[in-house]
């Protein structure tokens, strides 16, 4: 594993939407499903808008891995459990980015509800 570059942080962070895709048992990508993405400090966070039941989430939880697409940056990523992360900052980081959308779509990703399924995006090396 290696960490994300300045460079990485940025154009994923700047970006409006992420797509992420989870690996199938054959090593094949699913399909990707497009959602918002927040950064805090030096790592890359989304939330599942419809709570735990959603396929993308439950795959990212089953699986190795996947991978992502955001500003111009593709990645091989993990999912690692976000939810003992730093909830309120991430809520906030929600609240900075996409507060423009409204409160209801916001309030999909933001709050109690929310923090237990936050995913923590983890780059394997060799993306670039």
């Amino acid at each position: 594993m290696s960490d994300w570059t300045q460079e990485q942080l940025t154009k994923i962070g700047d970006s409006t939407e992420l797509e992420l895709a989870s690996r199938r048992a054959d090593g094949r990508l699913g399909a990707f499903t497009t959602m918002w993405v927040v950064r805090y400090d030096h790592d890359l966070y989304v939330r599942s808008a419809g709570g735990p039941d959603r396929p993308w989430y439950r795959h990212a939880l089953d699986r190795d891995g996947g991978q992502i697409r955001a500003g111009g940056v593709e990645a091989d990523v993990s999912f690692a459990d976000g939810t003992g992360g730093p909830n309120e900052a991430i809520d906030a980081a929600y609240h900075v980015k996409y507060d423009r959308y409204g409160p209801g779509p916001v309030g999909h990703v933001t709050g109690t509800a929310a923090h237990g399924v936050t995913v923590r995006l983890v780059p394997q090396g060799g993306q670039g």
